[in-house]
């Protein structure tokens, strides 16, 4: 392999996201028949294919996988090798990709602001998804720090906990129980709840909250899509939900939606900045990984008060 060049992995790493050689010469600035050139190059060095010349475009092979993981990584690290040469010559600059679980959408975009207040030089870009979304986007090296409030698996990951994230149960509030003090597990149960999709991190800890209920999280409640969909449904009084705190902080300040006082509740998690356990840090990385560290909490939505007096 010591005539493969940064050329051609660069080429295969963009005929496997767009499909298609005439994609990847777009995004290349190159023409197709460059493209194609650069491929069969790589190609004959592997003495491989790589991909498979189907009706829907090209699909890598096991080979091809292999070869575009390989180039993303090569790629992450003239990333952090070029932050970091910027690093000794003593620029605070560099580039950092954000992702977050929409849940914490609610607070990022404050936590950024005041991130590249004090770090100008420090390029950002977020991007928000569910669980799975977000887990995807650090398998694939899309992102450098994931936001979210259960490590991700399935990955090696090195996680830092920077503040609480507080779950509750919320209704609309004329729901009978929204006056009601200390309701236990079980009639909470008897509840219709309004749900994320499977995989997201407030339903694994609702199906963990009511694990010991006989058969209660087989038909769990409503799927819906979003917290913001989840929030105006139960306003609707079309259910309860089991939510993030820190996303209902301001319905619940504005009389619009009720904590339920449930026992056990609130559970307490914590959020976590999560970042590949194998990969180097770039400065930027560190940067903000001691960031979130020392000053993150600071920028978490203020609850106040989420129960109201007791009677």
């Amino acid at each position: 392999m010591r005539n493969l060049s940064l050329k051609q992995l660069r080429s295969i790493q963009e005929i496997a996201a767009r499909g298609k050689i005439i994609n990847a010469a777009n995004a290349l600035s190159l023409t197709p028949p460059a493209v194609t050139i650069q491929l069969r190059q790589a190609e004959e060095e592997f003495g491989l294919t790589l991909f498979d010349r189907t009706t829907d475009g090209m699909r890598p092979t096991a080979a091809g996988l292999a070869v575009v993981e390989a180039a993303q990584s090569i790629a992450e690290l003239l990333r952090v090798l070029d932050d970091q040469i910027d690093a000794i010559k003593g620029v605070r600059a560099g580039s950092l990709k954000l992702g977050v679980v929409s849940t914490a959408k609610y607070f990022a975009p404050r936590l950024m602001a005041a991130f590249i207040k004090q770090y100008p030089a420090i390029e950002m870009r977020l991007s928000i998804g569910n669980r799975a979304e977000i887990i995807a986007m650090l398998k694939d090296h899309a992102i450098d720090v994931a936001l979210m409030g259960r490590p991700a698996r399935g990955v090696p990951v090195r996680a830092v906990a920077f503040g609480d994230h507080p779950l509750v149960i919320v209704a609309a509030p004329e729901h009978p129980l929204a006056k009601a003090r200390d309701i236990t597990k079980e009639r909470i149960a008897e509840e219709t709840f309004l749900v994320r999709e499977p995989g997201s991190g407030t339903r694994i800890s609702l199906e963990i909250f009511l694990s010991d209920i006989p058969g209660r999280i087989d038909d769990l409640g409503v799927e819906m899509g979003s917290n913001e969909t989840i929030k105006q449904a139960v306003m609707a009084g079309l259910g309860i939900a089991f939510i993030s705190a820190h996303t209902i902080a301001m319905e619940v300040e504005f009389g619009r939606l009720a904590v339920l006082d449930v026992e056990g509740m609130p559970i307490r998690r914590q959020w976590f900045g999560v970042m590949r356990a194998d990969r180097t840090l770039s400065p930027a990385m560190a940067t903000f990984q001691d960031f979130l560290m020392r000053q993150a909490a600071a920028y978490l939505p203020l609850l106040g008060k989420l129960y109201p007096e007791p009677r």
